[in-house]
């Protein structure tokens, strides 16, 4: 009953690539069927029912946060023209890498991939839009449940809400700095290989315009949502109500400036409730195994997670390598989150950052990912493929960011 979610992670990094047209007309259909064995088998062979119930409260949970940010952020309208200098361009993935923990990465990353596009149109080229998805759709959101999906995945099994930022805010400290100082190199290269009439023109102006910003007011009935535990769906209700309410109350006319599509957060929706469905008996077999893993320490943890992290998906592998922990401290990943944190709070910490971290490292690490790439290349920007992606940018620049980040904090010799 392993082979159902091998499976569909399996799909999910190759049949976009070798079988496109069939992955674009049918990947609901593989969740449906490959979700649908595992339930059948779990509620016809197992007979636990609770255990369904469990994981479908946890997917609406999970696909209302998302999807609400996602209408939400989409609501909103920047206009931008100018001043794409690698300093306002450094200072813009600084104040995006703060902002991801407020709107989630998701958010984040359809508010304002669009005004980076604009921002940089003259000059723009892939690794803008790589090191966007670096920082603005993963490495920064590691601050709050809000900010990543694995991480809101954590609040729901308990974590507390502030845990997170206490114990996690110096390796995102040191990931986003790492990566924003690459950037600024990198971008000052860029700069001044364009021709400079050309630069000149576009930097001597500086123009910032929103619209839609009555949905500031929905994104607070979100945040202040997450802290709503009782009665049970009320913290998804709320989060629902504030995406339809966005939705009618906003213009036509700021959509369309946005080419908002519901395209991304329906394949979003149908993918993760494959993931949801069949990754069940996987986190029971971890639970039960976890012992035979060999893994150890925070050190395992971090490069365990965050490889998987990275050729698979983020949130199940969150969840994957937390139950493991549960598992080796004989303890029901459900039920014991408080004793957990008291034991073995630098185990979660590694799974934490690792998760967060590594789902850059491909564009089927996170969600966000192929979100910003689509809207990027219907912008007519040049992006990498698959392969180009993880040959030119991940492993050469992102991979030794994260292996000095598992060096300082994780380690034998760590610093921190």
């Amino acid at each position: 009953m392993l082979l159902p979610f091998a499976a569909m992670l399996l799909a999910i990094a190759a049949l976009p690539l070798l079988f496109k047209h069939h992955w674009e007309r049918f990947y609901h259909l593989w969740a449906l069927v490959l979700g649908g064995v595992t339930v059948a088998y779990v509620l016809g062979v197992q007979h636990d029912t609770t255990r369904v119930l469990h994981t479908a409260h946890e997917y609406v949970s999970f696909l209302a946060m998302v999807g609400s940010l996602f209408v939400v952020a989409g609501g909103i309208h920047i206009i931008v023209k100018g001043e794409a200098r690698p300093w306002m361009n450094v200072l813009f993935l600084a104040i995006a890498s703060v902002l991801s923990n407020l709107i989630g990465t998701t958010g984040a990353s359809m508010l304002l991939i669009r005004p980076w596009i604009r921002m940089n149109k003259y000059r723009i080229t892939g690794f803008h839009v790589v090191f966007f998805i670096f920082l603005v759709s993963n490495v920064s959101g590691c601050l709050t449940p809000i900010g990543d999906p694995p991480l809101f995945l954590g609040f729901l099994k308990g974590v507390p809400f502030w845990w997170v930022a206490e114990h996690c805010w110096r390796a995102w400290a040191v990931g986003v700095t790492l990566l924003l100082v690459i950037f600024f190199v990198m971008d000052t290269l860029n700069f001044r290989r364009a021709p400079k009439p050309v630069r000149d023109a576009e930097t001597a102006r500086e123009t910032w315009r929103f619209g839609g910003l009555h949905n500031l007011i929905f994104l607070g009935a979100i945040l202040g949502s997450v802290f709503v535990n009782d009665p049970p769906f009320l913290r998804e209700g709320i989060m629902v109500a504030a995406a339809v309410a966005s939705w009618f109350l906003t213009s036509r006319e700021i959509h369309n400036a946005n080419d908002f599509s519901f395209e991304p957060i329906k394949e979003v929706a149908w993918l993760f409730l494959g993931i949801f469905a069949t990754m069940i008996p996987a986190l029971e077999y971890l639970q039960a195994h976890a012992a035979s893993m060999g893994l150890h320490g925070e050190w395992q943890f971090y490069w365990g997670t965050g490889l998987l992290s990275g050729i698979l998906d983020n949130a199940p592998t969150y969840l994957a390598f937390l139950a493991t922990a549960f598992g080796l401290s004989g303890l029901n990943l459900d039920t014991g989150m408080p004793v957990f944190l008291r034991d073995q709070g630098p185990t979660l910490v590694a799974i934490s950052v690792s998760a967060v971290f590594f789902g850059a490292m491909t564009y089927i690490g996170n969600g966000p990912n192929f979100m910003v790439k689509a809207i990027a290349e219907r912008a007519k920007v040049e992006t990498p493929g698959f392969f180009g992606y993880i040959l030119r940018y991940s492993v050469p620049i992102l991979l030794p960011v994260l292996f000095l980040v598992g060096i300082l904090f994780f380690s034998r010799w760590r610093l921190f």
